[in-house]
């Protein structure tokens, strides 16, 4: 399948499984009456294969050594992302980052990395499912920053377009999306 059929294939499923109508309170806080759950997209087998091939054809000229980001929303796409690298030949890892250390074994904030394995020193795109501030994938670059690795983009599935690009151009990080929610609103 070509890239703009693999394209307009994921919006459909999108479309279909992760967007709705209806007054939503946003993890931001704000109000909508619109909004994205993309877990089914995510977790749908070709959904889940439309969404990994894309993101790699997005970055698979970065040079990135890892992808990850705060769960839960990257878990799936990182693992995704993840496996469809190695299958073509350009493997990424990838990690997570909890929203809150755990309590107990080895209270990791970043899980994904074997023992003695760090991210310092190398390049990583924090990824997201949907964005809406930034805060979130904030939180995400944060701790990823805090180890030591370079954080040289965000990519997000889609964007809704509500102040993410100015919360990582003030940050200095370049940003991405698959897809803009003005896509979703319009068709």
């Amino acid at each position: 399948m070509s890239k703009s059929a693999s394209r307009a294939r994921l919006f459909e499923i999108i479309r279909r499984r992760s967007f709705g109508r209806g007054d939503v309170t946003l993890a931001s806080g704000r109000k909508s009456d619109f909004y994205f759950n993309l877990k089914p997209t995510m977790l749908d087998p070709e959904g889940a294969t439309l969404l990994a091939e894309l993101t790699y054809e997005a970055l698979k000229d970065d040079q990135l050594d890892f992808i990850g980001g705060l769960e839960m929303g990257a878990v799936p796409l990182a693992g995704a992302l993840a496996q469809i690298s190695w299958i073509k030949g350009h493997p990424i890892a990838a990690f997570f980052v909890r929203k809150k250390p755990k309590e107990h074994g080895a209270k990791l904030a970043i899980e994904g990395l074997p023992k003695g394995e760090t991210l310092e020193g190398k390049r990583v795109v924090i990824v997201e499912d949907v964005t809406t501030t930034g805060g979130s994938a904030m939180k995400a670059v944060e701790s990823v920053r805090e180890t030591g690795a370079e954080v040289v983009l965000v990519l997000t599935m889609v964007d809704r377009e509500e102040g993410a690009t100015d919360t990582f151009g003030a940050a200095g990080l370049p940003f991405r999306s698959l897809y803009k929610a003005s896509e979703f609103l319009k068709a």
